[in-house]
C-alpha cells in the first residue's frame, strides 16, 4: 500500500528524488533532443492557449477577489500576446549554440594539458513570485543547460503553473525523448514548501530565489544554515540620473519607457537630477510622470531613497525624485541607497558618463539607455532564471543557461585528444 505524500517535507523530497532520477539523462542529452524539447514547448504554448487561458483566468479572478493590486494582477496574466512572446523566446533559445563542454586552457610545458570542463549542476531548485511566465523561463533554462529541477511558485499562480507544466513542459520533454520528471513542480501552495526546498543539500544543492526582498532573504538564510547555495534575486529598482548635459527629448523617452510596467524589478524607481538643474528640470519631470499616471515622491522624503515601489502594494505608481551633486554623487547614491540592480546616466557629456559608469558598482550600468534592458532576454537574447545582485564572484546580473554549470579543471596527457573537441 502506497503512503500518500502530504507534508511539505514529503512533497519536496518526492519532487527532488524524481528530478534526481532524471538528471543523468538530462546531462547526456543531445543537442537535437534539447532543441526538440524547446521547440515543442513553443508549439504547445500556442496550441494549448485555450486551456492555459482558463487556468490563468481562475488565478486572475481569485487574485482580484482577494484584493491583489493591479500591478501584481498584471504579472499573473497570460494573454495571447504574452504567450506568443514566450513561444518566440523558446524558439530563439533552441537555436542558441551550447558552449563546448571542454575548453583547453593551456598546453603545459610539463607535457600535460589543462582543460576547463563545464558540467551540469544536477538538480536545481527555483522559488519564484506569482508570475506564470517564469515557469517556462526557468524550465527552459534548466533544459537548455541539461539540468533537472524542482520549481515552486506562490499559490496565486499555481493553477497557471500547473497547466503550463501539464500541458506544455512535461509533454514537450516526453516528445523529445527526455524524462518528463526532469522538471517537477511543487503543486502545493503552502509556504512551508518554499522552506523545505532549501533544506536538501544532498538532493537540491542550488536554489534560485526570486521574489520580495524579505521573503528571499529569509529563504537565503535558511538555505545557508542547511548548506544549500543560492542565486538570489531579492531586491530591484532602477535608477536614472539626469545630468546637466542631458538631451531633453532623450530624457523624456527614457523616463516614460522606464515606467511602462510598474510591477517589475528593473523599472524606474529612483530619479536623480543634477542639482544645478533641479529647479528647472524637476517640475518638467514631475509633470511627465503625472501624465504617465505616476506620482513623484519629492524631498523631504519620509522613506529611504531606495524604497522599492514595485513591492509596495497600492503605491506601485510612485517614483522617488531627488537631487544629486553631479555624476559621481549620483552613482554613489545609487550604490548606497539601492539594491545595485541597475542605473543609467542620461547625458551628452562623455566625461560625465564615464565618471558615472566607473563609480556605479551595480550589476547593470547604462548610458543613455533604459534600465528595463536589464533582463535576460532583452540584454542577453535568452530568457533568465533571475537577476543575481550579490557582490561575490560567479554569475551576476541576469542569470541564463550558460551560468547554470559547474566548472571542473581536468588535467590529461597532452598526447591525448581529451579537450580537443
Amino acid at each position: 500500500m502506497t503512503t500518500a505524500v502530504t507534508t511539505p517535507a514529503e512533497i519536496l523530497t518526492d519532487c527532488g528524488e524524481r528530478a534526481a532520477a532524471a538528471a543523468p539523462a538530462m546531462a547526456a542529452a543531445t543537442d537535437a533532443r534539447i532543441a526538440t524539447a524547446l521547440r515543442t514547448m513553443a508549439d504547445l504554448l500556442l496550441a494549448k492557449a485555450p486551456s492555459l487561458a482558463t487556468a490563468n483566468q481562475a488565478d486572475v479572478d481569485a487574485a482580484t477577489g482577494a484584493g491583489m493590486t493591479a500591478a501584481l494582477v498584471d504579472r499573473l496574466r497570460l494573454g495571447e500576446e504574452r504567450l506568443a512572446t514566450m513561444a518566440e523566446s523558446l524558439r530563439e533559445l533552441a537555436e542558441v549554440p551550447t558552449p563546448p563542454r571542454d575548453t583547453v586552457i593551456e598546453e603545459r610545458p610539463d607535457g600535460l594539458r589543462l582543460v576547463e570542463r563545464r558540467r551540469p549542476v544536477g538538480v536545481i531548485g527555483a522559488n519564484f513570485e506569482a508570475r506564470p511566465n517564469v515557469v517556462v523561463d526557468v524550465a527552459s533554462q534548466l533544459v537548455k543547460s541539461r539540468n533537472a529541477g524542482v520549481l515552486r511558485t506562490g499559490g496565486a499562480a499555481l493553477a497557471s503553473a500547473t497547466a503550463l507544466m501539464s500541458d506544455v513542459v512535461a509533454p514537450a520533454l516526453e516528445t523529445a525523448g527526455l524524462p518528463e520528471d526532469a522538471v517537477t513542480l511543487v503543486r502545493d501552495p503552502r509556504r512551508e514548501c518554499a522552506v523545505e526546498l532549501v533544506r536538501r543539500p544532498g538532493l537540491i544543492g542550488l536554489v534560485i530565489l526570486r521574489g520580495s526582498g524579505e521573503t528571499t532573504r529569509a529563504l537565503g538564510l535558511e538555505a545557508a544554515q542547511h548548506g544549500v547555495r543560492t542565486l538570489a534575486h531579492a531586491d530591484g529598482g532602477g535608477v536614472l540620473y539626469v545630468d546637466r548635459a542631458a538631451d531633453p527629448a532623450l530624457t523624456t523617452t527614457l523616463v516614460t519607457s522606464s515606467v511602462d510596467r510598474l510591477g517589475v524589478c528593473n523599472r524606474l524607481n529612483l530619479l536623480l537630477v543634477d542639482r544645478p538643474q533641479w529647479d528647472t528640470v524637476t517640475p518638467i519631470l514631475v509633470e511627465l510622470l503625472r501624465d504617465a499616471g505616476i506620482t513623484a515622491s519629492l524631498p523631504p522624503h519620509e522613506h529611504a531613497l531606495g524604497h522599492e515601489w514595485a513591492l509596495d502594494d497600492g503605491h506601485e505608481a510612485t517614483v522617488t525624485v531627488a537631487p544629486a551633486d553631479g555624476p559621481a554623487d549620483a552613482a554613489t547614491i545609487a550604490n548606497r541607497e539601492t539594491s545595485g540592480l541597475a542605473a543609467t546616466v542620461v547625458t551628452a557629456d562623455e566625461a560625465a558618463a564615464r565618471t558615472f559608469l566607473d563609480t556605479y558598482a551595480g550589476t547593470g550600468a547604462f548610458w543613455n539607455a533604459t534600465t528595463r534592458l536589464l533582463d535576460g532576454f532583452k540584454l542577453r537574447r535568452v530568457p533568465e532564471t533571475g537577476i543575481n545582485v550579490d557582490h561575490v564572484p560567479g554569475p551576476r546580473g541576469p542569470v541564463v543557461f550558460t551560468d547554470l554549470c559547474l566548472r571542473q579543471f581536468v588535467v590529461v596527457p597532452a598526447s591525448t585528444a581529451v579537450g580537443l573537441g
